[in-house]
């Protein structure tokens, strides 16, 4: 059992952990503009953070099943750091690309945090576990977002980056709170990698929640990795500041959290995963009007988040009932294709909106979304199923 108070705190360590891969996000035409860069091209350094966290999710995550959490966090947070601040210093864009590739890296700390805290959780409870902590990953997208817009706008898109490495030293303080594990075990590196591969080939409903979490993610991160090129843009014209604001959006999602876990543990994480990907799909419907009326933009936004939050509860709840011993395992799969799709729609979305503004970057979205509801319909609609309704 794990208590309210521990739950906090592990909230406020994946809030403090995941920031540093969206603090890029307001900054994007500031950046390019300093390395004098298109600023359609300052998308990459979007892409890049995304699949660097995806590859530390791949290749650091899963030692988390044979080495103390509190352990592998510890050691990842103060690589972070290092590469924040070389963020800070880079002297051209290869180089902030290449560090901010780093910077991806090693914010995996909340992806380690997470199945540690939820294997503590009893089944009954472990959907609101998963949905705290993952309102503690969305306050981090929040305080990434914002701050990083006041900041730069203020004293230059270099000093978020300063002031990241200062907040991993704090996090590291907070991160000793978090529960030791009782379910290591001993298996060498080459083969806990080889067992990456034999969970997605024997764990059919991990595949499922895996494809569904990529194109998700992906229509998700398409608007963001977009969002501050298009708002710099006529009829807005937005600075840092004003666009890291609307991360403020994200807080109707953050209150409802634990709610939405609550729902995911009664009624079951199939439907639920299908409502998220569906709300994802009607949100951009609302942003393709986004460059005529900012309340659609922001209604769309409200609804995006919603819908990916609701999706990525369900998906990682139903992974987690699977295999207790794997956790961290079933954990990067997830993630490690979650990411990749977030990398693959930032692309997307950067392709699609320099195409057709607003209307390309939602049929992007739509695209994406549909896929979604598409892999979690078919999957459960062949009648040789073996997952049953318990399990979802």
């Amino acid at each position: 059992m794990i208590s309210p108070r521990q739950v906090f705190l592990m909230a406020l360590c994946c809030a403090l952990a995941v920031s540093p891969i969206y603090y890029h996000q307001p900054l994007l035409p500031q950046i390019a503009s300093t390395f004098g860069v298109p600023s359609a091209r300052g998308s990459l350094i979007a892409t890049l953070t995304q699949l660097g966290y995806a590859m530390g999710l791949l290749l650091l995550v899963p030692l988390a099943d044979g080495v103390q959490p509190r352990t592998l966090a510890s050691r990842a947070i103060v690589a972070n750091a290092m590469a924040l601040i070389a963020c800070a210093a880079a002297p051209s864009f290869a180089t902030l690309s290449v560090c901010s590739f780093l910077v991806g890296t090693t914010s995996i700390s909340a992806q380690i945090i997470i199945p540690a805290v939820s294997g503590k959780a009893t089944l009954a409870a472990r959907g609101r576990v998963v949905g705290s902590l993952l309102g503690g990953l969305s306050s981090g997208v929040l305080l990434a977002r914002t701050l990083s817009g006041i900041v730069g706008a203020l004293w230059g898109w270099r000093s978020i980056f300063v002031i990241a490495s200062v907040i991993d030293i704090a996090l590291l303080f907070v991160i000793m709170k978090l529960p030791m594990s009782n379910t290591l075990v001993a298996i060498r590196y080459r083969e806990l990698m080889q067992s990456l591969a034999g969970l997605v080939r024997e764990e059919r409903l991990l595949r499922v929640s895996a494809a569904m979490g990529f194109l998700v993610f992906a229509a998700f991160s398409a608007l963001w990795a977009t969002l501050a090129v298009l708002l710099a843009r006529p009829p807005y014209h937005y600075g840092p500041a004003t666009i890291g604001a609307f991360g403020l959006i994200g807080l109707v999602g953050l209150s409802v959290s634990p709610q939405l876990g609550a729902v995911v543990d009664r009624m079951g994480s199939r439907h639920i995963a299908t409502a998220g990907a569906l709300t994802v799909l009607i949100a951009f419907a609302f942003v393709a009007a986004g460059g005529r009326s900012l309340v659609w933009l922001i209604v769309g936004m409200v609804l995006l988040d919603l819908g990916n939050r609701t999706s990525f509860i369900a998906n990682q709840a139903r992974i987690y009932a699977l295999r207790p011993e794997a956790r961290s395992r079933l954990n990067t799969v997830f993630m490690v294709s979650y990411f990749l799709g977030g990398a693959v729609g930032a692309a997307l979305g950067g392709a699609g909106a320099l195409r057709a503004a607003w209307v390309g970057l939602a049929a992007v979205g739509v695209l994406l979304s549909l896929a979604a509801v598409a892999v979690n319909s078919l999957a459960f609609g062949r009648p040789s199923s073996a997952i049953v309704d318990g399990q979802v």
